[in-house]
């Protein structure tokens, strides 16, 4: 049970961090914002493609 506990602190505190990170993403300008999602959308496309070879 203490497990649960723990992990679902972590949970929560990496999930308000998240929501932290884009509010100032936002915050500095729609362009940075839409620059940090393309450069998320490469990587993951970097990953996959990486895992299909």
């Amino acid at each position: 049970m203490r497990l649960i506990n723990i992990l679902a602190v972590v949970l929560a505190a990496l999930s308000l961090a998240g929501c932290e990170v884009i509010g100032d993403i936002f915050k500095a300008g729609m362009w940075v914002g839409v620059l940090a999602v393309v450069a998320v959308i490469v990587l993951i496309g970097f990953v996959i493609s990486r895992f299909r070879k």
